[in-house]
């Protein structure tokens, strides 16, 4: 029986990031929901701190995994790279190498690519061997980087396969391969993975099939007519740049020949917006009131060869991305007994009558608490919800299924990849090509990340507001 609802937007296998960023907002949930047990008596129990609310440490065991695989007898020296003006200001980073260095006999640093040397081969970084690397960006980046930095150390550590996530991975997080999915190896793949991938085709002027398999002779005449049921996105985009929504576009032709015009996008069903929205309390500073406020919601999953080691909760608008000014929401389990309707009427009914100026101190408590422990983008403090988003411990079971099932697909889509049968779904540069298949990814120690438009039971009954 299924327990939730909705699809997945996207996958990502390159460079997944808010393990950290989710150990942050939980902390801050915590905070608030207890001032807001001040002034409010609640007949349930929410769980805070189930383990897969905390990612970190199944990221921290999937880098030791890594390690152990390839370096048996030696110690761990495990070295997080990111792009040079990033090294200061993105907390996550900074605090998970902390994190690694809290464990027993684990060296990790922060370093930017030029400062991993190739020597005869081996990665060093400031003269130590190193046996484990996480890059916190793509390979497009890396070969960016390459053409005023020196990256050979960190194509050795690709040869010799010691890079987190391996490069083959990088090709099937390509947002076209869910048109593989929605087509020619939708027999092939589960079940699960089948029914939660949007339909989706690489855009440009061509013949092929429709969401119900009916024949579409013009793709770009049939997107026109259809635009507000659509998105137009970058196969390769990230933070919600380059996005077109449909029912958003004021100027549906422009968008179409800019996404022409760009080349590599994709077009997709647009997931219905009530499905994965949530009705929330906010604060309205203007009119010095608290208001119900409709939101978007995300819900990323993130998997390892392990399975599933934790999630991110996200809302914003469409899309909800961090990136595009969206924000961060505290997740709890909910006891068996209540449904998650229930308890989001019930929380939303008792933080609406707390009075504006108790609710702001609480707000302004938490906005105060997130500065110190840097819960900001690169775009400045990252907002967080007053309540958290509620689901079932059913759910989390079924969601563990759907991620073991998208773990083994995109295994599977790798090899595809591989033996050439993802020709025409998806485009790269010779260069990152090369780099991929130089090391391949079979389902070694990795991590991705599943952006889920689910519903755990909380959204709106009708469509929009």
């Amino acid at each position: 029986m299924e327990t939730f609802l909705g699809f997945h937007a996207e996958w990502n296998l390159g460079s997944p990031g808010g393990f950290d960023y989710q150990r942050i907002t939980q902390e801050l949930g915590k905070l608030c929901y207890s001032r807001i047990l001040d002034h409010a008596d609640l007949d349930f129990t929410l769980d805070f701190d189930h383990p897969l609310l905390y990612p970190v440490d199944g990221l921290a065991r999937t880098l030791l995994r890594a390690h152990k695989r390839n370096f048996p007898s030696e110690s761990p020296y495990i070295v997080l790279i990111a792009e040079p003006d990033t090294l200061k200001t993105v907390v996550e980073n900074i605090n998970f190498v902390a994190f690694l260095n809290s464990l027993d006999g684990v060296e990790a640093h922060l370093a930017s690519p030029e400062e991993i040397e190739d020597s005869s081969g081996v990665p060093r970084h400031r003269g130590n061997p190193v046996t484990v690397i996480f890059q916190d960006f793509n390979t497009n980046t890396l070969l960016k980087l390459g053409k005023s930095l020196d990256i050979s150390g960190v194509i050795a550590a690709i040869k010799r396969g010691i890079l987190v996530n391996p490069r083959g991975m990088e090709p099937v997080g390509a947002k076209g391969v869910f048109e593989a999915i929605t087509g020619r190896y939708r027999d092939r793949l589960n079940k699960s993975t089948v029914a939660r991938t949007p339909w989706t085709r690489r855009f440009f002027p061509r013949s092929t099939t429709g969401p119900d398999g009916e024949e579409i002779r013009d793709l770009i005449e049939w997107t026109r007519e259809n635009i507000a049921n659509l998105i137009l996105k970058p196969e390769h985009g990230y933070s919600g740049m380059g996005i077109f929504i449909g029912y958003k576009t004021d100027d549906p032709e422009g968008a179409i020949a800019k996404a022409l015009d760009r080349g590599n996008y994709i077009v997709q069903a647009l997931v219905p917006l009530h499905l994965w929205a949530e009705d929330s309390p906010w604060l309205d500073n203007e009119a010095e009131r608290v208001i119900l406020k409709r939101w978007q919601t995300d819900y990323r999953c993130l998997v390892t060869d392990s399975g599933l080691i934790g999630f991110l909760g996200r809302f914003g608008s469409v899309p909800t991305n961090v990136g595009s000014g969206g924000g961060t929401q505290p997740l709890a389990v909910l006891e068996p007994g209540v449904s998650v309707k229930e308890a989001v009427n019930m929380l939303n009914r008792a933080i609406a009558r707390i009075p504006y100026t108790a609710l702001k101190e609480i707000k302004d408590e938490v906005d105060e608490r997130a500065v110190q422990m840097g819960h900001t983008y690169l775009l400045g403090p990252i907002p967080i919800a007053l309540r958290p988003r509620l689901l079932k411990p059913a759910q989390v079971e079924e969601l563990k299924t759907y991620c073991e099932n998208v773990w083994q697909d995109c295994v599977a889509l790798e090899k595809i990849w591989r033996e050439g049968g993802l020709e025409g779904m998806l485009d790269i540069s010779p260069e990152e090509e090369e780099l991929a298949r130089a090391q391949p990814w079979n389902g070694s120690p990795a991590l991705l990340a599943t952006d889920g438009l689910f519903s755990f039971g909380g959204h709106p009954d009708g469509g929009e507001s």
